[in-house]
């Protein structure tokens, strides 16, 4: 899409809403008195209508949309998918319910999937609302703004929890909120039915096993079993099963058990004003925090260098943040060749920066053979190292995402947290941090890398990007319906359905069904 024709889509998409402006209830704008966190989150969402949500919250909703779509194809085609789809059925099937957790669970495991602050998303609060607007017959606004009810449920919740044990895509409670949250505005339900069906589904929240996570074809099952057990919630509370209003915050609650730092005060903070769906990051290479930058530095350099083979290279430093180092150190014992789980391969740094240098690019089919049983690819990998780059570190925590503003919130009581994580050091790094009023518009993810490439014939090649190809960002929030149409182009995607992805939120429900089979079924 050419610049003044997307300049000339993004006026007519501001124009349609300026015509549906009205003045927000109090539920939508701001704080409505309520006795717990989760009963003013249940209440306000509940209310959400498209009228509350600004236009460019939209937009990135609907460009989440699509690149979701383009996570879960990508899911469908690898043989993993397919076995998925074996045992459980193909999305676009009758029953929404078992179509939401398939559509959840085929859109993750590769980590293509989107994020954002706090939480990968898009593995519920899309895949949900999809299933629903399909099975349900709902237009494109309301399948949009149940995209952003989800985001806004799920992002709080998960922020209440940041400063916590689990992280990233090992976060799966995220997906108990979203999937309730995606379900119950698609079905307009009432308040009371989100506080209830929130309440049960956070009653037995789940905590997923690093060894199942990394070394077994269990990572499947990482969002569709808590999609599952919001989907029996819901059903529960519409039966009439009551849930404990402050299973969050109680003592014996949610929070007690999941966060070192808890922060319920995040659960319902700038409700109608700050929007969580505006700190979204487009996942444009499959992989875990930091290989994302790692790539973009790699793609790069093999533009400026051309083909390379191992043998021209002595060895390659990617210099990155402690969350990156921390995670590809987790993930370094089960990789070792070609056979490696791909729970562990994912959250690996040198074999996409191999793959990278050697072809240019990284992408779901080098996830599977042929590709992954090249040995040139693994030899090269064995001379990558990982280095830590303190301001990336730094940066990485005075951006919003992924921890960032959960220590900003915390202050003083995140210190204990910081210690745990990266040891006296990291916490005289940061400094102080102080919570602010910020409304995300202009939030940022650095999960930043520099890739430096020694060669044989005595040249270094050197890259560094602070904010990755997709994340949060100025770029990002500039050029972001354009990310994701190539994106969804590069699995296979219809043009068709890029193309008419703008036009979503005026889609009527059979458009909207036909808009999803074309998305789905080649």
């Amino acid at each position: 899409m050419t610049a003044v024709l997307a300049e000339s889509v993004a006026r007519a998409l501001c124009a349609d809403w300026a015509d549906r402006a009205a003045t927000l209830p109090r539920t939508a704008r701001g704080r409505r008195p309520a006795d717990t966190p989760l009963r003013e989150l249940s209440h306000w969402a509940a209310s959400l209508r498209p009228q509350h949500i600004p236009c460019r919250v939209l937009k990135l909703a609907a460009s989440q949309v699509l690149s979701q779509i383009a996570s879960i194809r990508a899911g469908l085609q690898h043989p993993l998918g397919r076995k998925l789809v074996a045992a459980f059925g193909h999305p676009m099937q009758r029953d929404p319910r078992q179509a939401a957790g398939v559509f959840a669970a085929l859109g993750s495991w590769l980590n293509l999937d989107d994020t954002a602050y706090a939480g990968h998303l898009s593995n519920s609060t899309v895949a949900v609302p999809l299933a629903f607007a399909y099975g349900r017959r709902l237009d494109g606004l309301s399948l949009l703004t149940a995209v952003v009810a989800a985001n806004e449920c799920a992002a709080r919740i998960t922020a209440s929890a940041t400063l916590g044990p689990l992280r990233g895509q090992s976060a799966v409670h995220t997906h108990l909120a979203g999937a309730v949250a995606g379900r119950l505005h698609c079905d307009r339900a009432s308040a009371g039915l989100f506080e209830n069906s929130f309440g049960l589904a956070f009653a037995m929240p789940n905590w997923p096993l690093m060894r199942a996570f990394l070394a077994s074809d269990a990572r499947l099952f990482n969002t569709l079993t808590p999609v599952r057990t919001a989907m029996d919630a819901c059903d529960a509370a519409y039966a009439g099963l009551r849930g404990a209003p402050d299973i969050i915050e109680h003592s014996d609650g949610f929070l007690a058990r999941f966060a070192t730092v808890p922060l319920p005060q995040a659960v319902a903070k700038g409700l109608g004003r700050r929007w969580h769906t505006d700190t979204l990051s487009f996942k444009m290479h499959p992989g875990g925090p930091g290989i994302d930058a790692a790539v973009d530095c790699a793609a790069e350099i093999h533009r400026e260098l051309g083909s390379l083979r191992p043998g021209d290279i002595v060895e390659v430093v990617v210099e990155a943040s402690l969350y990156t180092l921390f995670a590809g150190e987790r993930a370094a014992r089960y990789v070792t060749g070609p056979g490696s789980p791909l729970g562990a391969l994912v959250l690996d740094v040198p074999y996409p920066v191999a793959t990278t240098l050697l072809t240019g690019e990284f992408s779901v089919d080098d996830f599977s053979p042929p590709h992954l049983d090249d040995p040139d690819r693994w030899a090269l990998a064995k001379r990558i190292r990982l280095e830590h780059d303190t301001e990336m570190t730094r940066e990485l925590f005075l951006s919003d995402a992924p921890f960032g503003e959960a220590v900003r919130e915390a202050g003083e009581l995140a210190v204990p947290w910081l210690r745990g994580f990266g040891g006296d050091e990291l916490v005289d790094l940061i400094g102080a941090l102080q919570a602010d009023d910020r409304d995300f518009s202009r939030s940022t993810k650095a999960t930043g890398a520099r890739v430096t490439v020694r060669l044989t014939d005595g040249r270094t090649v050197s890259r560094t990007r602070l904010i990755p190809v997709g994340a949060a960002g100025p770029e990002t929030r500039a050029g972001h319906a354009d990310l994701v149409r190539e994106k969804f182009l590069s699995v296979g995607g219809s043009p068709e359905v890029a193309d008419t992805v703008d036009r979503l939120h005026r889609m009527r429900p059979g458009a909207v069904r036909r808009w999803i089979e074309t998305a789905f079924l080649d």
